[in-house]
């Protein structure tokens, strides 16, 4: 992995993302893919190259990585869950449309790709408590659909034609950088900024909901990782469960309540997310991906709240 595409760079994980590879191989092309109206800004445009990358439209894809000898392409456009289910057709249309159009690419050109998968792949009939790697999948939600989809068709072209697909079930992930874009589980982001800013928090989801939730630090490495790891040791490709924490409303707001004394939060459930959210696991088995490519946390939920608070303070307040 030396030449990266990385499609979705202007999201919320493929901002970072595209940083820390560009941090990891600064002798490469780690190009940042975008569509019209998230152009790339700031460092992210600075530090290295970037071009017009619209997942619909494989001709331009295949242009792209035949200019920068592209090895490697992180697929990371979506509709994130709760965007996705008011605008399902859209949501199918990116996330599978697009994805046979970067597979065939990818097939054609020898390259390896990966596609994130989610805890949204999961349905309610899914054992919810330590979900194993290999179980039922019955989503309800066209996010955890696509998710689907997603994972049987690239083990698909890894079965068919030998194309090296791989890929994470990310839990929600939060970060100190990038604003959320519409997921059910964006809740655990909003919070620490309501906290940061002073202001009481209306918290989406319902006490006593547990979900798989990852900071974003490990939720990059996990991307990296995956790709870096030996082929014979993989067993699973299309996806490895990866955890760090669980954790309801109540345990991230007690948490937080630790660090600022007199943070104030009330519920105001938003129906569609919480809907999702009950059909989602509580907790996720994520051992296949530490004895197939090591895969280890470093963050868990004390750490992780001290450093957004930091970097939110820093960020909103000077």
């Amino acid at each position: 992995m030396k030449n990266v595409l990385v499609i979705g760079s202007t999201g919320q994980i493929g901002s970072e993302l595209t940083m820390k590879l560009r941090g990891l191989y600064p002798d490469g092309n780690i190009v940042a893919g975008f569509i019209k109206g998230a152009e790339p800004k700031g460092i992210l445009l600075e530090s290295g190259p970037s071009a017009e990358a619209d997942v619909r439209n494989a001709q331009s894809l295949a242009q792209i990585v035949d200019k920068y000898k592209i090895d490697t392409i992180y697929n990371l456009a979506a509709l994130l869950s709760a965007v996705a289910e008011s605008k399902p057709l859209l949501a199918w249309d990116i996330q599978m449309n697009g994805l046979i159009n970067i597979l065939e690419v990818a097939r054609e050109k020898g390259c390896a790709v990966f596609t994130p998968s989610s805890i949204g792949s999961f349905g309610p009939e899914t054992p919810r408590v330590n979900t194993p790697q290999d179980t039922i999948q019955r989503p309800r939600s066209m996010y955890g659909v696509t998710k689907v989809a997603t994972e049987l068709l690239s083990d698909y072209y890894f079965h068919k034609y030998g194309t090296d697909t791989r890929s994470v079930r990310f839990p929600g992930l939060i970060s100190n950088v990038t604003l959320p874009g519409g997921g059910t589980t964006d809740y655990a982001v909003e919070i620490y900024y309501a906290a940061v800013k002073g202001e009481e928090f209306a918290c989406p989801i319902a006490k006593g909901t547990f979900m798989d939730m990852m900071y974003m630090p490990d939720a990059l490495k996990a991307a990296v990782d995956i790709m870096n790891a030996d082929p014979a040791k993989l067993v699973h490709r299309n996806s490895f469960n990866v955890a760090s924490m669980s954790f309801d409303p109540e345990i991230i707001y007690s948490k937080i309540c630790e660090y600022v004394p007199g943070f104030k939060m009330r519920y105001e459930a938003d129906p569609v997310r919480q809907a999702i959210a009950d059909s989602w696991p509580d907790k996720m088995d994520d051992s296949c991906a530490r004895e197939e490519w090591g895969w280890a946390p470093s963050y868990d939920l004390d750490s992780m709240t001290r450093d957004m608070l930091e970097s939110l303070r820093k960020k909103l307040l000077g």
